[in-house]
């Protein structure tokens, strides 16, 4: 049904970029400690449903676009390869800033509201289109359906989200603590930028 080799680079790959101190993530971390773990979940409701339409498009509209003009995957790949590149040359150099406000207060949101907060920041970040248009078309073997493939890739790339929401929601001050130090973040980035780089040169030279 899918390709193993492929499924065994995409899962490290995927928790890496997951894990990493982001927009959704800082949110995350934001309302944990404002609101608390059990409310925050309407946000990561609306999170993980919009970043499933944007997995779902993604991957959609690029396959579509390569059962057109077969000759494009080749192309695909190298951009694939270079923004992956691109993406781990910032994360490397970069100094490890997380932005964070220190004086959070209690707030009184309602669960829609919570709700497409969540799903608003997912789809208006022009990072997560460019990621998801980039890197998941090549984990999709043509030789093989391409619904069953991209279903275990969506559900993966849901789980990881889930799971690291919950993370930075439930860390509360001390994981705050943490990514306010600038080496305890560049640390984190630069484990994340060595593994797009190894991707990276995977779907160059493969």
């Amino acid at each position: 049904m899918m390709d193993t080799n492929l499924l065994l680079l995409f899962i490290p790959t995927f928790f890496a970029v997951s894990i990493t101190p982001g927009l959704c993530m800082t949110l995350a971390l934001t309302l944990g400690m404002t609101i608390g773990v059990r409310r925050s979940l309407w946000m990561m409701l609306g999170e993980l449903a919009g970043v499933a339409l944007v997995a779902t498009s993604s991957l959609v509209g690029i396959s579509a676009l390569l059962l057109a003009y077969p000759s494009l995957f080749l192309a695909l790949k190298y951009l694939g390869g270079a923004y992956l590149i691109y993406l781990a040359i910032q994360l490397w150099l970069s100094r490890g800033k997380m932005a964070m406000n220190n004086d959070l207060k209690k707030m009184d949101i309602a669960p829609s509201a919570l709700i497409s907060q969540g799903f608003v920041t997912a789809i208006v970040n022009p990072k997560g289109w460019a990621f998801f248009i980039a890197l998941l078309p090549p984990f999709i073997n043509e030789s093989q359906a391409f619904i069953p493939q991209a279903t275990i890739l969506i559900s993966i790339i849901l789980c990881f989200e889930f799971i690291c929401m919950l993370l930075y929601a439930s860390g509360g001050k001390v994981l705050r603590n943490l990514l306010q130090e600038q080496g305890n973040v560049k640390i984190m980035n630069r484990i994340a930028a060595t593994m797009m780089f190894t991707v990276a040169l995977w779907l160059i030279l493969s």
